[in-house]
């Protein structure tokens, strides 16, 4: 599994993905320099995040419905601490 986690946000999505979805593959970038100063910047450098995660929990899932167990897996923290993520979640052996 790879993980790019370093701050404590992208630590804390990259433990709650771990635990909910056991994922083959992990990676939770820090897109926050990017959006310096837009809405939703909130200074902490840690408010804009893209997720890529493999997991066997999304074998035969929608894109919507595998979204929405990642959401679920991350709760507060993405009405709390994260301003906006982009999700790319696969099922093991997809393109």
């Amino acid at each position: 599994m790879t993980d790019t986690a370093t701050g404590p946000v992208a630590t804390e999505i990259a433990a709650r993905l771990t635990g909910a979805l056991a994922p083959s593959k992990l990676e939770v970038i820090n897109d926050s320099a990017k959006h310096r100063g837009h809405s939703g910047d909130d200074g902490s450098g840690e408010s804009h995040f893209t997720v890529v995660i493999e997991s066997a929990a999304f074998t035969g899932k929608s894109r919507l419905d595998r979204q929405r167990l990642v959401n679920r897996a991350l709760g507060d923290l993405m009405i709390e601490r994260v301003h906006a993520m982009a999700i790319r979640a696969s099922a093991p052996g997809e393109a």
